[in-house]
């Protein structure tokens, strides 16, 4: 068989940290916008996980297979590892060595140590670059928090609206409605040398919104072949512990740092009935969680707005009362909704906790009213440009950083902080002023 041409060209990464392991990803495609270019047969993929950046001291290693049914992409359970240390993984197949990457486990469970989380979402690839991940990554998160839209399944527009389509797509995009298409898609976004970086650098939680299948979906309708292969290419490009099962996959979950945090993800769209936008069995699931969560602070991620918002939304939590109601009846003292999707910062207080909604890394922003945080006194802040924000979360305090990028519709970018908050209660403290 003759050698494949370098297959590791969209990078490396890491995710679902715990205190004892982590997932490790790659995906062989040595000419990834056309297929992958790989033959169709499985390989040997070496990895290796060490406690330095030149594997001088390695702690775990072993061989997986990368099948051609899985995009030839690999996920492997690391296990055995420290709790809160730096690792670093690379991997080898037919002579070629990745790029190292840089990980970290989860604190032990009665750790109180200090816990940084960067938050991002809603990452268009023609609405602008991805320079904020350049400045995440310099950030040092201890975790990487992306709440949905990590891409966009949209085909080229036949007219394209000025400046919103700074990188274009080929001639030949259409909307992804197959396996292969959604594959290109996400490979497409894994080329993008900031989001590289930023997967290369920490471990990653990620939750879907919408995009990731079809604009505004909800619940079990549409097409279950296109949802099908939705979940499967995101499943493939990115280091999940679970698979798809069919036309659905649970991304909802806890994840523990400590005695800090208590992580509680929530899936906002695949489960949707009437009147309930979690579905049956994710809401028992999250308030069982809710009401016996035992860390200082609770942390709801989900890609959706949480607080109620004049004019209301039909496309988030606005639309669910009940549901919004339930949660909050459960919710813990410490309470914190950290959402997405709307690709502008927000900051609101809530009947128990605060919300903290992170803007967009590249999409671009719809129109907001003038008088929007005085038709809502309930929320305390706004910007609209572009970045993400860095939550960090200690025994004693939550505070927020909203971080923000001037432009996307060309490199280089200068970020600054936008605010900072301090959560109290259910109260915003503004810090930085």
């Amino acid at each position: 068989m003759a050698k494949i041409k370098f297959p590791f060209t969209l990078g490396v990464a890491s995710g679902e940290p715990a205190p004892d392991g982590v997932i490790i990803w790659t995906r062989l495609a040595p000419d990834p916008l056309n297929g992958g270019g790989m033959p169709a047969s499985a390989f040997d993929v070496r990895w290796e996980v060490a406690e330095d950046d030149r594997f001088a001291k390695l702690t775990a290693s072993g061989t997986t297979r990368a099948q051609p049914s899985g995009a030839h992409s690999v996920h492997v359970k690391v296990t055995g590892l420290r709790p809160a240390s730096v690792y670093f993984y690379r991997f080898r197949a037919d002579g070629h060595t990745s790029r190292v990457g840089r990980t970290k486990t989860a604190p032990a469970p009665a750790s109180t140590a200090p816990l940084k989380i960067a938050v991002a979402s809603c990452q268009r690839y023609e609405h602008g670059h991805f320079t904020a991940y350049k400045h995440l990554v310099a950030d040092d998160p201890d975790v990487v928090l992306h709440l949905g839209d990590y891409i966009y399944e949209y085909g080229k527009p036949a007219v394209a609206e000025p400046g919103r389509y700074v990188r274009p797509l080929k001639d030949s995009t259409a909307a992804c409605t197959t396996l292969n298409a959604y594959r290109e898609r996400y490979a497409l976004y894994r080329l993008d040398p900031d989001l590289q970086a930023a997967h290369a650098a920490a471990p990653w939680i990620t939750i879907p919104d919408d995009h990731e299948v079809v604009n505004n979906y909800g619940g079990r309708t549409g097409d279950p072949k296109r949802r099908k292969a939705a979940y499967q290419a995101n499943a493939e490009h990115l280091p999940y512990r679970v698979k798809p099962a069919g036309d659905a996959m649970q991304y909802y979950r806890r994840r523990t740092f400590g005695a800090v945090l208590d992580l509680l993800v929530a899936d906002a769209r695949q489960y949707r009935v009437a009147g309930d936008i979690l579905g049956p069995a994710q809401t028992t699931w999250l308030l069982d969680r809710l009401k016996t969560s035992t860390a200082r602070w609770t942390v709801l991620a989900q890609a959706l707005f949480f607080a109620p918002r004049n004019p209301p939304s039909a496309d988030a939590w606005d639309a669910y009362p009940q549901s919004r109601r339930k949660v909050l009846d459960a919710a813990p003292e410490n309470f914190v909704v950290l959402s997405g999707d709307v690709h502008n910062a927000w900051a609101a207080r809530l009947d128990r906790g605060v919300e903290f909604v992170v803007t967009s890394i590249s999409s671009a922003p719809p129109a907001v009213r003038d008088d929007a945080l005085e038709r809502n006194p309930h929320l305390a802040f706004f910007d609209g440009r572009r970045g993400y924000l860095v939550a960090h979360a200690s025994m004693e305090e939550f505070t927020v950083d909203y971080r923000a990028v001037p432009y996307v519709d060309r490199p280089g970018a200068p970020v600054s902080t936008a605010a900072s908050f301090r959560a109290v209660g259910n109260k915003l403290e503004r810090i930085d002023l």
